[in-house]
This record gives structure tokens, C-alpha cells and sequence, in this order.
């Protein structure tokens, strides 16, 4: 944030929250032309929170206006990509291996992206 502390729903209080949300958009407009089913982490440290999730976005930093941690949007991908993708994973599913839980990251949740594959051996 560039004003300490105040004015949290003004986009120009942010260094680059409107670019974040500028891709977010793009993202889902590419996704949604090509049936695809992305999953979007974004943000930074201090970012719009709320403009972030509104723009599209599954998971964002930081609703807190807090510094996070860098691992923190390594953990949730980790844990969406070896989801299996007939789950559904949430914030709360992942907040406790977060530095600073919800208030670091937050979002609305995605489904998992692990393809289960059952393959069935036959003897000849």
C-alpha cells in the first residue's frame, strides 16, 4: 500500500493491485474462450484483497494488508495440483500450513487438478 493504513478500497492507494487485477481479467476471459478450468493465485503483499477475488481470482494476498509469507502460494498450489480434481479444496484446508492463515491468503476455494487414473492389469 502507498498510504499507510487508510483508504483500503481506493485502487490508487496500491502500487500494483491494478495490474494484478488487469491479469486476473485477461486470465479468465482466455479461460473461459478456451474451456479451460484455471486455477488463479494473485497478489502480493499488501494487495486489494477484494478487488482481486472480484476480478476472478481463486485465491489472493493478503485481506489482512499484511506481509506474507513467499511460501504461502507455493503451499496452496501444491496443495490444488496433488488434490484429486473431484474435490473441492477451501482456504480452511490449507490454513493451518500458512504462516499467517486467513489473514495472509484467502480465497474462494477450486477444485482439485490431480487426474486419478484406474487402470486395470488383465493376466494373458
Amino acid at each position: 500500500m502507498i498510504k499507510r493504513n487508510v483508504g483500503f478500497y481506493d485502487i490508487y492507494n496500491y502500487r500494483n493491485s491494478r495490474h494484478f487485477i488487469n491479469t486476473v481479467k485477461e486470465a479468465r476471459r482466455y479461460d473461459s474462450e478456451n474451456n479451460k478450468n484455471t486455477v488463479i493465485f494473485a497478489g502480493a503483499c499488501q494487495s486489494y484483497f477484494e478487488a482481486l477475488i472480484s476480478a476472478g481470482a481463486n485465491f489472493a494476498s493478503s485481506p489482512a494488508r499484511i506481509l506474507i509469507d513467499f511460501l504461502d502460494p507455493i503451499i496452496i498450489a501444491e496443495k490444488v495440483a496433488l488434490t484429486e480434481n473431484y474435490k473441492y479444496i477451501t482456504i480452511d484446508d490449507v490454513a493451518s500450513e500458512l504462516r499467517d492463515g486467513k489473514k495472509g491468503v484467502d480465497g474462494i476455494g477450486a477444485s482439485g487438478k490431480m487426474k486419478v487414473c484406474n487402470l486395470s492389469v488383465t493376466k494373458m
